[in-house]
């Protein structure tokens, strides 16, 4: 038997890195899943977004699973997308137990110079975006009657400042904030609230020139190896990034029976980075 088997999960950013991580682990716990993604170049990212071809590979994995998966191409900004693939989720699934809001985008910039653009693309994708994710997904949990659990997907710049990040760090540090407070308003419905802070994951969001540039500014053009360098002199553990599936492992706790009396907790998986 699967920890999650006859529950079904709605995960945002599902196409590729985490979300995909987070759905293939749970299919294999007995989930079925409702995965949307943007699969569209979201302007002001530097780095190439997720595409349909990347969502169909996680719809092909779940599936290789023996699980049922019903995916659909939807933006976090676009709330009526988003009703529509949950709902469309719950006519096929017939319930809704679990939520995994892991949508988001990193880009770069120096505070007092960065564009209203990019701060407010920022704040819409990875705060305003996972609140309305909660507000289309969440009643249906509370409709079941049964309890279930949320997950936000934060950020170690939570606890750690980083220079060319303040729309991120205030998009993460903002959803601790509605992450509390939802676990009060939910908790006597017995569903559970939780945020995940992850350092650095091997995701296509990290592997790239951008953030190779923002750990290596000394540098013109830095490379993987020489931004593996200063990633790995952030940690205490000898390492240098996590893999996605090392985030999905404290998800998957958070969700299943394991964390049944735990909501309202940060929980920070950081090789040691802050200490």
């Amino acid at each position: 038997m699967g920890a999650l088997d006859g529950k079904v999960a709605f995960i945002t950013g599902a196409a590729r890195g985490q979300g995909r991580s987070h759905a293939i682990r749970f299919a294999a716990e007995g989930a079925d899943i409702i995965a949307i993604d943007v699969c569209a170049q979201v302007k002001t990212v530097d780095y190439p977004t997720a595409t349909t071809d990347d969502l169909d590979e996680t719809v092909r994995r779940v599936r290789a699973t023996g699980r049922r998966i019903l995916a659909a191409e939807a933006d976090v900004r676009d709330y009526d997308a988003l009703k529509q693939a949950v709902d469309a989720g719950l006519a096929e699934f017939g319930r809704l137990d679990i939520v995994v809001a892991n949508a988001g985008i990193s880009t770069t910039a120096p505070t007092l110079e960065m564009s209203d653009e990019m701060w407010t693309t920022m704040i819409d994708v990875n705060l305003t975006g996972q609140w309305r994710t909660l507000k289309a997904a969440v009643p249906h949990i509370i409709a079941g009657g049964r309890g279930g659990s949320v997950v936000i997907i934060s950020s170690l710049a939570v606890q750690m400042a980083n220079a060319n990040l303040a729309h991120y760090s205030a998009a993460k540090s903002g959803l601790v904030g509605l992450m509390r407070v939802l676990a009060k308003e939910l908790a006597p419905h017995n569903i559970r609230v939780n945020t995940v802070h992850p350092t650095t994951v091997a995701t296509d969001m990290v592997l790239n020139d951008v953030t190779y540039r923002l750990f290596r500014p000394d540098l013109e053009a830095p490379t993987r190896a020489d931004f593996e360098k200063a990633a790995s002199a952030v940690n205490a553990l000898p390492m240098t990034m996590t893999e996605p599936e090392d985030i999905t492992e404290a998800v998957l706790y958070l969700v299943a029976d394991s964390g049944r009396y735990v909501t309202g907790t940060q929980h920070i998986i950081d090789a040691g980075g802050r200490l």
